[in-house]
């Protein structure tokens, strides 16, 4: 049976570690869904895989036809995609109708959005009324890098409590869940606790009840991780020594036989 929300919920209640990768086409999805990977994430991070240095460029049309791409791969896992920067922060309406076109044109069963300010709160309460799912994202929120930078969030004792404080008035909005990244760990150890919806972790360490990574950096594809990403293969190496074999069989007309 396919994932669900509520299946996300029930594995918490389990002690059952949830697994989350991002995916940008058909390919690599269908990859990461016959592996078994339980959630998958059509991430703005894609932004940097399609040669931009932030997640800001990326818009939404570009998101949905990457998210269509994935959701011909997926068979089974929970398919999420972000909402883009600047394409539900401006009003409840905007956010209404990028969240809707995502769920219509691709398929996909919930968004993602980051920050729990006020209107954002209304913003998701407001979604999840309407009947789409919302993944939420506290921490370091990577939309605000001008703001906030890449540094670790969380590490003071006035912003780890405002941080737990959002996760659990986003949870109170009616999110389903919460990625909590890059920060310390006895902050997302409390958070998991405290929280009845399931944490996914990004440089959060061990005690949430998930974990996500972009699989770029997870294949060893991109060009420099995150320090708290981990690189279990390097197809970046792999695809190039290809390449060269490739190319000398080619030139020296070894191929085709």
């Amino acid at each position: 049976m396919p994932v669900t929300p509520q299946q996300l919920i029930r594995w918490k209640e389990q002690g059952r570690s949830i697994v989350a990768l991002t995916a940008w086409d058909y390919i690599i999805a269908q990859i990461l869904d016959a592996a078994g990977t339980d959630l998958i994430l059509v991430g703005d991070s894609m932004a940097v895989v399609l040669g931009h240095e932030t997640t800001l460029p990326i818009t939404l049309d570009e998101m949905i036809y990457h998210a269509k791409s994935v959701r011909r791969g997926v068979k089974q896992a929970l398919m999420v995609v972000d909402l883009p920067f600047l394409t539900y922060q401006e009003s409840l309406q905007q956010a209404m109708h990028s969240a809707g076109r995502v769920l219509k044109e691709t398929g996909a069963q919930a968004v993602k959005l980051e920050g729990a300010y006020p209107a954002m709160l209304e913003t998701v309460a407001r979604l999840v009324q309407a009947g789409i799912p919302v993944m939420a994202h506290v921490g370091l929120t990577p939309q605000s890098i001008h703001q906030l930078g890449l540094r670790q969030q969380g590490k003071t004792e006035e912003a780890s409590n405002r941080i737990l404080n959002e996760a659990q008035a986003l949870e109170q909005a009616g999110a389903f869940s919460i990625v909590l990244e890059h920060i310390p760990t006895d902050l997302a150890l409390k958070i998991t606790n405290k929280l009845r919806i399931p944490t996914i972790g990004i440089g959060a360490g061990v005690h949430c009840d998930g974990q996500v990574l972009v699989t770029s950096d997870v294949i060893g594809l991109s060009e420099k991780q995150p320090p708290f990403a981990k690189v279990y293969t390097n197809m970046r190496q792999a695809i190039a020594k290809a390449v060269q074999d490739f190319s000398v069989e080619v030139r020296e007309r070894k191929f085709p036989e």
